[in-house]
């Protein structure tokens, strides 16, 4: 009999969720960077080992950080947080260990306690690359002591160290039943989805201040000419014109940087050569407009 479950992965943001999906996954299926509100969406990764049998499907979701709902965003990003918990088979609560257990961490803990029926929560403790021997394993102990937690494994997701155990136990978590997707599937976003995530990226690794958290990009179009070059044309939404004028840069610096880098993120994942037009546009508050959100797929 085969294996199959959705395993949601919570916690605080930059705890390092997004490279931990990727590590497991062994693909880059959601965009990193070191700012909050990096995940928007509830990004599945979807792993799967048809052979030999039983075979096995993991469906990793990677889910917004949990804070305080500010705005519309937020809300939603926060409500899809905890539906997506609600509907996991197994929880993975990932912690930073190089910041240690704090106040954030043990909200979360207790907002899962109350919504965890039977479900296992497992403990992956992040970032023990950048402790010292001691500090580990005080870390691991103050993890262990969470009521939520069920078991703990120390990890360092950037590196791949620990990831194995934790892999092979999560497999173990699996329900018995069918494969919840194809086995060549690794996402369930759209490609316009995933493209647009990877312009994204590229922007939060080059703006700072309010600039991550303001803007959101939409792919409008892709076409694959007969020639094998494919055109991505792209919106960029910030919300005001002097966020406009820091992504566009002095004589169009900026969005030229961004779209290079861009261009070349896309063609690796598309596995052709990319011509790629980013329009810069202002929507005031599109943090709180419904229908935008509808439209970018935050629900």
């Amino acid at each position: 009999m085969s294996r199959s479950g959705f395993i949601g992965l919570a916690g605080r943001p930059n705890v390092g969720k997004s490279t931990l999906a990727n590590a497991l996954a062994g693909a880059k299926v959601a965009i990193v960077s070191d700012r909050p509100q990096t995940t928007r969406r509830a990004v599945r990764a979807i792993v799967t080992e048809p052979v030999p049998a039983p075979s096995w499907q993991m469906v990793l979701v990677d889910l917004p950080g949990v804070q305080k709902p500010r705005d519309v965003l937020t809300e939603r990003m926060q409500r899809r947080v905890e539906r997506e918990v609600a509907d996991s088979d197994a929880i993975v609560f990932v912690l930073n260990g190089a910041q240690g257990i704090g106040a954030g961490d043990r909200f979360i803990a207790t907002r899962m306690l109350e919504a965890k029926a039977d479900t296992p929560v497992i403990c992956a403790v992040n970032k023990i690359d950048m402790l010292k021997r001691h500090e580990v394993v005080a870390v691991l102990a103050a993890a262990a002591g969470l009521e939520v937690v069920d078991e703990v494994f120390p990890i360092s997701a950037r590196r791949g160290t620990g990831l194995e155990p934790l892999r092979e136990r999560l497999i173990d978590l699996l329900p018995e039943g069918p494969l919840l997707y194809p086995a060549g599937e690794r996402s369930d976003e759209t490609s316009e989805v995933h493209l647009a995530e990877l312009i994204r990226e590229q922007i939060l690794r080059r703006t700072r201040e309010e600039i991550p958290h303001a803007v959101e990009v939409e792919v409008a179009e892709v076409t694959h000419r007969d020639d094998g070059l494919a055109e991505v044309r792209a919106d960029v939404w910030a919300e005001t014109d002097s966020q406009k004028a820091i992504l566009i840069g002095k004589r169009g610096h900026m969005v030229r940087e961004i779209g290079s880098a861009a261009r070349r993120e896309i063609e690796a994942e598309l596995g052709t050569r990319v011509f790629l037009d980013l329009r810069v546009r202002v929507r005031p508050r599109w943090r709180r407009d419904e229908s935008l959100l509808d439209r970018l797929g935050i629900d």
